[in-house]
């Protein structure tokens, strides 16, 4: 498997890449599972995720771009909850189908090709939403958080990790941010201001970015051991950009130009 160039947020190629035994392993070293995903979430932070979503038997949650299933379906597993997993790039959703279909959950998971701007779900259809590293790969954030809330019952709660530029960056630093960032890492304004222009009231907000920042140390390092076994993978010159990529992360991380942020909001009265 080759390709010529990486693209930033080609996520159809890299759950396709995913499966791949290199990969699985190294995302086990870096974020503790294997689903082949493309958040930075943490089996740790899931598992915060899970309480603070009150997750359990009869409940339905809502995964807004839930790729090839993490944590969304790790969650369901965790909780007993049901879970419908949204997003665009059909190829994670097989994947996920199957790790749904794997682990016992299929008759609790449902996959829908969905834009998390358009959401394709009546109004108060869930009971809880997560969406985990993205809206920084969103260009329509507002849309998409006034959807999340549209589709969630008043006083259910959403939860989700961003990557973010960091306030008041000179213009070299926010080249770095932009260069070593998400697709669509510049946002319209602060995300708490983002959430109240968007029905939703802000219960909690953390600073994640040395846990991030730990984790693209140990995902360069990882990378670096395995580069025979993930050239073989994605192709000698994709596998360099990806590296080259990786690293520029850490460095708009070290250079404090990067942040990533956790949020846990309530659906306001309409």
């Amino acid at each position: 498997m080759s390709r010529t160039h990486y693209v930033k947020g080609d996520f159809e190629r890299t759950y396709a890449c995913g499966c791949a035994p290199p990969v699985r392993e190294l995302e086990r070293r870096v974020l503790g599972c294997d689903y082949g995903g493309t958040s930075w979430t943490t089996r740790s932070e899931a598992d915060r995720v899970a309480e603070r979503l009150a997750l359990r038997p009869g409940v339905h949650l809502l995964e807004v771009g839930a790729g090839s299933g993490w944590p969304g379906l790790y969650l369901a597993h965790r909780t007993g909850c049901a879970v419908t997993l949204a997003d665009v790039p059909l190829v994670g959703l097989r994947v996920a189908i199957e790790r749904a279909a794997a682990d016992g959950l299929a008759r609790r998971c449902a996959a829908v090709g969905a834009d998390g701007a358009k959401l394709p779900f009546r109004d108060r259809a869930f009971d809880a939403v997560s969406h985990s590293d993205v809206l920084c790969c969103m260009p329509a954030k507002v849309d998409m958080l006034r959807e999340c809330r549209r589709v969630v019952r008043e006083g259910a709660r959403m939860q989700f990790s961003v990557i973010a530029m960091a306030p008041d960056l000179s213009e070299d630093e926010r080249e770095i941010a932009i260069e070593g960032g998400p697709p669509f890492v510049e946002a319209p304004g602060d995300y708490g201001a983002l959430l109240a222009q968007s029905g939703w009231r802000l219960l909690e907000r953390s600073d994640l970015t040395a846990s991030f920042g730990q984790s693209l140390r140990t995902l360069v390092e990882g990378m670096t051991a395995r580069t025979d076994a993930l050239s073989e993978v994605f192709g000698a010159e994709e596998f360099a950009e990806r590296m080259e990529f990786r690293r520029a992360s850490l460095a708009a991380i070290e250079r404090g130009a990067l942040r990533r942020e956790f949020f846990l909001a309530a659906a306001s009265a309409t």
